[in-house]
């Protein structure tokens, strides 16, 4: 809205100022504070969480803690999926010791791959993210790539459509293309599906990089 137009349609408005009305008008909505060094973190996933394809320390969530000084722990079990995430959250939430700061949600590609119906992976994922936000309101979401043999080949995975719809109605930060980039570099895979030490260490890297650009660093 041009400025001269403004100015018109509040001058008989005396009890709104109109500074602040302009203030207000390029005010953008105020980013996450940033979590400190130390804060606790809890990555939930499957193999590509628990880094299949490299050495334990390989993984991303220590390259992350690395990266940012938190204390992230590693909930990746090889061949999890949605439904067996959503019934390991409430012990891993439940333990008086376990206090998170923030929640990374990284999980259903197994369900893709058994072809689970893509509603049910939906509904375990907005179940996860409910859990999640009850325990803290940093919970991220971390979308991966439909699983094509050919796309994979010809390097152009894409995210699985059904992350974004989750995160956007569950008020979660979507973290998109980590997975999906690093997983369409054959030099940066072990296998068809799984990251090798590089690999992890890029997806660690992008999603400090978008963690930060979310405000939580």
């Amino acid at each position: 809205m041009k400025r001269r137009h403004l100015f018109h349609l509040l001058a008989g408005v005396p009890a709104v100022p109109v500074l602040a009305v302009l203030a207000a008008c390029g005010k953008r909505k105020a980013s996450a504070a940033a979590l400190k060094p130390g804060a606790r973190v809890l990555a939930l996933g499957d193999s590509l969480t628990h880094g299949y394809g490299a050495p334990p320390d390989a993984a991303w969530p220590v390259k992350l803690g690395e990266l940012t000084g938190w204390r992230v722990d590693n909930a990746g079990i090889n061949g999890d999926t949605s439904a067996g995430a959503l019934e390991r959250l409430p012990s891993l939430l439940g333990a008086g010791a376990s206090s998170y700061d923030a929640i990374l949600i990284g999980i259903g590609g197994n369900d893709m791959l058994r072809g689970v119906p893509a509603s049910a992976t939906r509904d375990n994922l907005a179940a996860l993210i409910n859990q999640a936000r009850a325990h803290t309101p940093y919970v991220a979401v971390l979308a991966t790539p439909a699983p094509d043999a050919m796309r994979a080949f010809v390097g152009s995975l894409s995210d699985a459509p059904f992350y974004e719809e989750v995160a956007k109605s569950g008020q979660a930060l979507l973290i998109a293309n980590v997975y999906s980039s690093v997983l369409s570099d054959a030099s940066l895979r072990s296998d068809r599906i799984h990251a090798n030490t590089q690999g992890y260490a890029k997806i660690a890297q992008q999603l400090a990089d978008q963690l930060k650009a979310a405000g939580w660093r």
